[in-house]
C-alpha cells in the first residue's frame, strides 16, 4: 500500500466521506490499449484554463455474496453472446480476478470511482460466512471500493451487526476471530467504503440507520450516491433481522435526497439500489437497446427508474442477479443508463460519465456503459491470494470435513429451471429430518432463494472427487434457519402453492421446491395463480383433500410467511427442529457413502406446460 493510499485510508477512517484509491495495478500487461487522452479532460477550455468536460469511470458490480473464492458449477459461469449467435459458457467470479480486473480497468483514468449495489455480504459461503462476512469486508477495502448500497442480506444479522461492519469491532459473541503478534485478538476494522441506507430508518427516531448518500470528490468534479435497498426488505429477511427498522418508498427516498445533493451544488447524481430487473436474455452482452428489444428488462426496477427524478443521471441495480445494461427513460422522457454485473463478482460495469464542469452535471447523452467478465484466464491479484489463504486456514478445520458423496454434479443455484436437482434433495433432507421429531409429517417446502449454489462432483482443493464437504454444504445453505413443522389444511396448502406465481410473486415466481412424493401441474401458459393447476396437486398418488391437515415442514424463513408466502406463515401446532444445514448434512452422511454415492435427484415432481 502506498503512502497515499494509507494518507486516504486513514482520513476516511475518521470521516467516511474520501474517495478510496484508485488501487495497484498489478497486472498492466492485461490492460485493454488505451488512447493516451483515455479519462482526462476534454473540450473547450473553461476558466482558470480547465477543460470543461471530463470523462469519469464508474466502475460497478453487486450481489457479491462473500464469494472470494472462485463460485463452483454453474453459479461460476456467464453466458457470452457469439458474433454468430450462438452461445458460450464462461468460468467467471473469484476475488482475486475481481480485484485484478478492476485494478486493470483503472489504468489510465484519472477520474474513477467505485461503486456496489448492495447484499456484498450474507448468504455467503463458509470462508466468509463462518467468520461473519470480515474477511470479504477486508478484500473490498483493499480492492478499493469506495461505497456501496445496502442490500436485504446486509441486514441478516440485524441493524447493529451492520453497524459493526461498517465502523469495525470483534464480533459480540464469537470475539476476535485473529490474532495479533502477541497472540491477543485482533479488532476487526470494519469497513474502509460507506453503507448507504437512505430509506432505512429508526423506527424511534426516524432517522436513517447509516448515511443516506456520500459524495465523491475529486480535482473540482464532484458526484453524489444515493443508496436505497428495496422497500420488501421485511418480506425476505428474519424478522429478527430488521427489528426496529423502517423501509421506505425507493422512489420517494431518492427524489428526496437527491433534492438535498441539488441544494449542495452536487447536479451529478448515482443512485446505487439494491433492486432490479429480469432481461430478455440470460447472455451479459445482450444489446438491452436493441431495435425490437422493446424496454429490454422487465420487473420492479423498470416502474422505479421510470419515478425517479431527472436530477439522478444513472442508476447501478442489483438484487436479481441478472446482468444488463439498458437505458430507461426517466420522468421527462430522457434515457438513463441502468445497469446490473449478475452476482458472485462474476462480471463488472464499466460506464463512462462525462461531467460538465460548468454545469456540474452530467452530459447525459454521452453516458456509455458495457459489462466485462471477470475472466480466470487473468493473473491472480497477489494480496487477495495471501487474505483467502489466511482466513482458508483458520477455516480449514471446519470446511475440509466430509459430510456426504455424490455420484454427479447436482445443479441448485444455477440450473436455470423451477425445480432443481438439489431443491428436490433438500426438501428431502427436511422431510427426513421433520419425520425424525414427527412420524406423521407428510412433505417439506423449500424456498429457491435458500439455496445458494450447486454441489459440483469435482471441486477444488485436496478432497477426492465426489467428496461433499462441509464448506461446500454451508455454501448451499448458509442462513441458519431452523426446520419447523406445522400443520396446514389441504386448502391453505394449495393457497400456499398458488402464492408462488401470484401476489407479491406474480412478476418474479418464486417455485418451491418439494419433497419426493409431491406433485403438481405448473402452467406457464396462464397467468397469476392459475398458473397452478390446484386439481393436479396431489400427496403420493392421492389428490390434496382441502378439508384434511397436512404436517408440512419448511424452514424457520417460510414458516414466517418469507418471500411472500403469507398462507404458510398461518400454520399451527408449530415445532421447531435442528439447522437446516445440520438436516441437510445428516441426511448426506445417513445416505451416501463413497461406494453408494447419492445420484442427482430427477426433478420431475413438478410438471411444467410452457
Amino acid at each position: 500500500m502506498s503512502a497515499i493510499q494509507k494518507q486516504r485510508r486513514s482520513g476516511r477512517r475518521a470521516t467516511r466521506v474520501l474517495a478510496v484509491a484508485a488501487g495497484l495495478a498489478t497486472v498492466g500487461a492485461l490492460a485493454a490499449a488505451l488512447p493516451a487522452s483515455a479519462g482526462q479532460d476534454h473540450a473547450a477550455a473553461g476558466k482558470g484554463g480547465k477543460q470543461r468536460t471530463v470523462d469519469v469511470q464508474l466502475l460497478s458490480f453487486n450481489d457479491f455474496h462473500g464469494n472470494l473464492q472462485p463460485p463452483a458449477g454453474s453459479s461460476g459461469q456467464v453466458t457470452e453472446k457469439q458474433a454468430d449467435g450462438t452461445e458460450k459458457k464462461i468460468d467467471a467470479g473469484g476475488v482475486e480476478y475481481l480485484a485484478t480486473s478492476l485494478r486493470t480497468a483503472r489504468q489510465n483514468h484519472p477520474y474513477s470511482v467505485t461503486a456496489a449495489a448492495g447484499d456484498l455480504i450474507g448468504a455467503s459461503p463458509l470462508l466468509s460466512g463462518l467468520f461473519h462476512d470480515e474477511p470479504t469486508v477486508e478484500a473490498m477495502n483493499k480492492l478499493g471500493l469506495d461505497v456501496t448500497s445496502v442490500g436485504n442480506h446486509e441486514f441478516d444479522e440485524g441493524a447493529k451487526e451492520l453497524a459493526r461492519i461498517q465502523n469495525g469491532g470483534c464480533h459480540p459473541k464469537d470475539g476476535c476471530f485473529e490474532k495479533d503478534k502477541h497472540g491477543k485478538g485482533k479488532k476487526f476494522e470494519g469497513a474502509d467504503y460507506p453503507y448507504l441506507t437512505a430509506n432505512v430508518t429508526d423506527e424511534k427516531t426516524g432517522k436513517p440507520l447509516l448515511k443516506p448518500y456520500w459524495v465523491w470528490k475529486h480535482k473540482g468534479v464532484k458526484i453524489g450516491f444515493i443508496g436505497v435497498t428495496l422497500e420488501g426488505t421485511p418480506d425476505i429477511v428474519s424478522a429478527d433481522g430488521v427489528k426496529g427498522l423502517k423501509f421506505h418508498d425507493e422512489i420517494e427516498t431518492v427524489n428526496k435526497y437527491a433534492k438535498v445533493l441539488d441544494k449542495q451544488g452536487v447536479k451529478s447524481i448515482v443512485t446505487l439500489i439494491h433492486e432490479g430487473g429480469v432481461p430478455k436474455t440470460q447472455t451479459y452482452n445482450y444489446d438491452c437497446d436493441s431495435p425490437g428489444a422493446g424496454d429490454g428488462i422487465s420487473g420492479p426496477i423498470t416502474d422505479i427508474a421510470k419515478g425517479i427524478t431527472p436530477k439522478v443521471d444513472a442508476l447501478v441495480t442489483g438484487h436479481t442477479h441478472n446482468a444488463y445494461v439498458c437505458t430507461i427513460p426517466d420522468p421527462a422522457g430522457n434515457p438513463r443508463m441502468v445497469t446490473s454485473a449478475s452476482s458472485f463478482g462474476k462480471l463488472y460495469t464499466d460506464t463512462t460519465l462525462t461531467y460538465d464542469r460548468r454545469t456540474k452535471d452530467i452530459v447525459r447523452t454521452s453516458v456509455k456503459s458495457a459489462n466485462h467478465v471477470v475472466s480466470r484466464e487473468q493473473a491472480k491479484a497477489p494480496d487477495m491470494t495471501s487474505l483467502i489463504q489466511r482466513w482458508d486456514k483458520l477455516a480449514a478445520p471446519v470446511a475440509n470435513k466430509a459430510v456426504g458423496y455424490i455420484s454427479a454434479d447436482i445443479p441448485g443455484r444455477g440450473a436455470g429451471v423451477p425445480e432443481s436437482p438439489l431443491g428436490d434433495l433438500i426438501a428431502d433432507a427436511q422431510l427426513a429430518h421433520a419425520k425424525s421429531l414427527d412420524p406423521e409429517a407428510d412433505l417439506a417446502l423449500m424456498n429457491p432463494g435458500g439455496i445458494r449454489s450447486d454441489i459440483v462432483f469435482k471441486a477444488s482443493g485436496s478432497e477426492g472427487d465426489g467428496v461433499v464437504t462441509y464448506g461446500e454444504a454451508f455454501t448451499v445453505q448458509p442462513f441458519s434457519n431452523t426446520v419447523n413443522l406445522v400443520d396446514l389444511t389441504g386448502a391453505q396448502l394449495v393457497t400456499g402453492l398458488k402464492q408462488q406465481v401470484s401476489g407479491p410473486n406474480a412478476a418474479s415466481p418464486k417455485i418451491l421446491q418439494i419433497s419426493d412424493g409431491l406433485t403438481y401441474t405448473l402452467d406457464m401458459t396462464k397467468t397469476g395463480a392459475d398458473r397452478v393447476v390446484a386439481d393436479s396437486i396431489k400427496l403420493n398418488g392421492k389428490a390434496i383433500d382441502p378439508a384434511a391437515t397436512y404436517r408440512v415442514a419448511m424452514n424457520s424463513f417460510l414458516a414466517g410467511g418469507g418471500d411472500g408466502f403469507a398462507e404458510l406463515g398461518k400454520g399451527t401446532k408449530p415445532l421447531v427442529g435442528a439447522d437446516d444445514l445440520k438436516a441437510f448434512n445428516d441426511y448426506l452422511t445417513a445416505n451416501s457413502s463413497a461406494d453408494k454415492p447419492i445420484a442427482p435427484p430427477k426433478a420431475d415432481r413438478i410438471t411444467i406446460v410452457k
